[in-house]
């Protein structure tokens, strides 16, 4: 069973080593604002449970097992920072949400989380009440509109 450190480690290394080809001590610490002896002693654990391939003072790189959680956690985070924002999250709290998040979202619930972005991104209707919803969100205000009134919505309408 991973941790949310064992996942929010992973996630890092996964980066780094597709940016490198592998990741060391030093690179992670960097990324993680950690000292390198808190992570020489992550790595050691990691390696114990089969997520990495550790060789002291060599690069790491993920096992086929580390490599799959790593994926998992990167796509649900960015699912949710994603769907954050579609909901007008600002950027920059949907990705720290979603790094808090991702660790405890049942994975139901995160395919009901992608299909509805999915979805809202098909066709106008869904579309135009998302902005409705963000309106919503800024303002308090209900705002419904038509083809017919779309005119006079305060969204959607002449703004002149």
């Amino acid at each position: 069973m991973t941790t949310e450190r064992d996942e929010d480690y992973l996630k890092i290394i996964a980066s780094i080593v597709e940016e490198k080809g592998y990741a060391k001590v030093k690179d992670v610490a960097k990324e993680m604002k950690l000292g390198p002896s808190t992570v020489t002693g992550m790595f050691k654990k990691l390696d114990k449970k089969g997520y990495i391939n550790y060789e002291k003072y060599g690069g790491v790189t993920l096992t086929d097992k580390g490599t799959e959680i790593a994926h998992k956690t990167k796509e649900t985070y960015g699912m949710l920072k994603e769907f954050l924002m579609h909901l007008g999250v600002n950027e920059k709290i949907a990705e720290e949400d979603a790094c808090k998040i991702e660790h405890i979202l049942n994975p139901k619930t995160a395919q009901t989380f992608k299909k509805f972005i999915e979805f809202t991104a098909q066709k106008d209707e869904p579309k135009i009440c998302i902005e409705h919803f963000r309106y919503f969100v800024q303002t308090g205000e209900y705002v419904s509109c038509s083809p017919e009134t779309r005119d006079k919505c305060p969204v959607h309408g002449n703004k002149k």
